[in-house]
């Protein structure tokens, strides 16, 4: 068994991909690794992210499977399963070899590798329509909005487009806690991912104006509550517990806020509060 090395990023993996059919290895046992994991009687094979490499993948698959099995083949890789590379390359040489036409990728999903990327793309593809929703943005003392994300898969890179868009004439920075990647948005220019290189880049402080309508905002979203209207679980299932934390309406007081309307603090996350939101 060949075992091709890579980090774990979509352009290692597509390097990877093009590796395998460049050392004419596509009809042997070839597996893609992003991590150190030992397989017994294997042959490594390390490969480096090569942009040339990665473009000519991507072109590859644009033109055999479509925009839109491209794009789920994007949002499995990702994801954080360790086997989402080598489920990849398996539907990348099943489409191939059988030539299936654009937008029929993933038609038998019998197949593990074809259900596996499809399962993972599903999963990444709701968490980037659920952040598209529930990302808060706050005013930092220093001129830019600030939002922090603590998401399960990488896809910072999926949010950039949709927010810059959206948001053409603002500087904003979306920071992916988790993996440590700022999305950075200079207004009106292009967006770019910057890694954490040290600490103290995450010290950010938001104005009091942002602190006051915090509060403001907060008071609402308790005020609007009907408490015999309360449907926990079905607000759990719109809204997962894992997204409030970063959620303004379910956050405490900020620094430096009033308390000119009385808001209340805590209770936001109880049946008493935000839970009695009908949806």
């Amino acid at each position: 068994m060949l075992v091709y090395q890579c980090e774990d990023s979509i352009e290692g993996i597509f390097t990877a991909i093009y590796r395998i059919y460049e050392d004419k290895n596509n009809n042997k046992e070839c597996r893609i690794s992003t991590d150190e994991e030992l397989f017994l009687f294997a042959e490594y094979i390390r490969t480096e992210p090569d942009r040339v490499k990665t473009v000519k993948v991507i072109r590859t698959l644009q033109r055999e499977f479509g925009e839109e099995d491209y794009l789920r083949i994007c949002y499995a890789l990702a994801s954080e399963d360790a086997e989402k590379a080598t489920a990849v390359y398996e539907s990348v040489a099943y489409g191939l070899q059988h030539k299936v036409r654009p937008g029929h990728l993933f038609d038998n999903l019998a197949k593990p590798f074809l259900h596996k990327v499809f399962s993972l793309a599903r999963s990444t593809g709701n968490e980037v329509h659920h952040l598209q929703g529930f990302i808060r943005f706050r005013q930092e003392e220093r001129g830019f909005l600030y939002a922090p994300i603590g998401p399960k898969n990488n896809v910072l890179t999926f949010l950039m487009p949709h927010f810059a868009d959206r948001l053409p004439g603002e500087y904003f920075i979306i920071y992916d806690e988790k993996r440590g990647i700022f999305g950075v948005h200079p207004a009106f220019r292009q967006w770019y991912l910057v890694q954490q290189q040290e600490d103290g880049l995450t010290d950010f402080e938001e104005t009091a104006e942002e602190g006051l309508y915090s509060d403001l905002f907060r008071h609402f979203c308790n005020s609007i509550a009907i408490k015999e209207r309360r449907n926990l679980k079905l607000q759990r299932s719109l809204l997962p517990l894992r997204f409030r934390e970063y959620m303004v309406e379910f956050g405490e007081n900020p620094k430096g806020s009033t308390d000119v309307l009385n808001p209340i603090r805590d209770d936001l996350t109880t049946s008493e509060g935000w839970g009695t939101m009908k949806w």
